[in-house]
């Protein structure tokens, strides 16, 4: 079983360290610390994202098709408002290869399914869009 655990380090920088694996993750505030870490923010968006592509890679998986070298591109905005939060999260997936009309909905609609899309307030706007056939991404 795996565990996650938080460590406050100092200076508004924290580490995460998931176990058996030993991974780790450093974490500041863009505000009070150095700012040149993931910020709890920024880790939200990636969640997000990450959650999205991996539910689509699922699909891709078991209709063999090719997600590989798809890049999304993560925009949060809200952040800099008196009591930062984040108000919207814009997603662009840039996907280097082309599917059918039928292939596209299949993993949109796998996407929009992932379950850290169902943890967010009714007023956090989300928004996905997907362009196939990226040029220069392969």
């Amino acid at each position: 079983m795996n565990s996650l655990t938080i460590t406050y380090d100092d200076d508004q920088h924290v580490t995460a360290l998931q176990e058996p694996f030993h991974n780790t993750l450093a974490i500041d505030c863009p505000f009070t610390g150095k700012g040149d870490e993931f910020s709890p923010a920024s880790l939200l968006g990636t969640s997000l994202a990450s959650c999205m592509l991996l539910s689509m890679g699922a699909v891709a998986q078991r209709d063999n098709l090719d997600l590989r070298g798809t890049i999304v591109d993560i925009k949060l905005t809200g952040m800099d408002k008196k009591i930062p939060h984040v108000d919207t999260i814009k997603l662009e997936f840039d996907i280097p290869q082309d599917f059918s009309a039928a292939d596209r909905k299949k993993l949109e609609m796998a996407a929009g399914l992932c379950p850290i899309m169902a943890c967010f307030r009714a007023d956090t706007t989300i928004t996905a869009t997907y362009r196939y056939a990226v040029a220069g991404l392969t």
